[in-house]
């Protein structure tokens, strides 16, 4: 079974992250909800409408950016695109032309309108991608790994794009990989783990139930003489959790790994206390990050 017993409420003018790692469900859900997919049991309304019945007037207030570029015919114009999925949508020539410059404005591809879309850039697809979504001035925006494989410019000015339609009124589902690109960006978060919701409320509460373990930490040697550094750091961990070399080549870095119920400030004062300084500490990830790995099922 893709998904059980997933409930999920998206308001207007909100952006609600769908997280989980391949498999758990994300892109069954979108599909789902977009009238592609009739599920079993339960049942899925956009708008006060079932999503399988999903008449013409449900479908054009309903936007969808799918996770591949194969939707788009690479053999014609970004225009050329546009133009025929407006008239898709029972638009007149005339109609999907006006509208198809119009969104096409929106997402800053106007000078680009009649080259080939074998010829876009992949974060210029992506951004085709949803002024395609918003041809018909939806109200629900269904977006599925919108940012994925693109460069942190393109991504961020997918992200702001997308926000200021939230803002508009929009209500947004936003289906990512991408943990941290949630941050200062969603309202809401639902993550899921093999077909269920593993979690479900704000991203300051997901990042509430990070649990950090592991610690990138700077040493140096405090002491003078030929003591070496190795046998100081055992012996001041000691039974608190474990300490070696980072694999990042520095070797001034060291990864701690904090034993349970062992407090992080006590072992950096023992480390002190044993003549090593403490010249920077930080997490091995984010706490989004972390608590996504302990929902998710990947915790250490």
């Amino acid at each position: 079974m893709a998904l059980a017993g997933v409930s999920l409420r998206l308001d207007a003018g909100r952006i609600e992250a769908l997280l989980g790692p391949n498999g758990a469900g994300k892109t069954t859900l979108v599909r789902v909800l977009t009238g592609l997919v009739r599920p079993d049991a339960g049942e899925a309304r956009v708008l006060g409408v079932d999503t399988w019945e999903c008449p013409r007037d449900l479908r054009a207030r309903m936007g969808l950016v799918p996770s591949g570029d194969r939707s788009l015919y690479l053999r014609i114009s970004g225009l050329e695109n546009l133009l025929f999925f407006g008239r898709l949508h029972g638009m007149s020539k005339r109609e999907a032309t006006t509208r198809a410059f119009e969104v096409l404005e929106l997402v800053d591809l106007t000078e680009a309108a009649r080259l080939r879309t074998a010829f876009y850039s992949h974060g210029m697809q992506k951004r085709l991608s949803i002024a395609r979504a918003l041809l018909t001035a939806p109200s629900v925006l269904m977006i599925d790994e919108a940012t994925h494989d693109l460069d942190p410019e393109a991504a961020a000015r997918i992200r702001d794009l997308v926000r200021s339609l939230a803002d508009e009124g929009a209500a947004v589902l936003w289906a990512t990989q991408r943990i941290e690109e949630i941050r200062s960006f969603a309202d809401g978060v639902t993550l899921l783990r093999e077909g269920q919701a593993a979690f479900q409320g704000t991203v300051s509460q997901l990042i509430a139930l990070a649990a950090p373990r592991r610690y990138v930490l700077r040493l140096r040697n405090g002491r003078a003489g030929a003591v070496e550094l190795e046998p100081l750091l055992r012996a001041a961990v000691a039974a608190s959790g474990t300490i070696a070399a980072a694999d990042d080549g520095d070797p001034e870095d060291f990864l701690l790994h904090l034993a349970e119920g062992a407090v992080l400030g006590e072992v950096l004062a023992s480390l002190t206390a044993g003549g090593v300084d403490v010249l920077g500490c930080r997490e091995e990830v984010s706490e989004i990050e972390n608590a996504y790995l302990n929902l998710a099922g990947r915790g250490e």
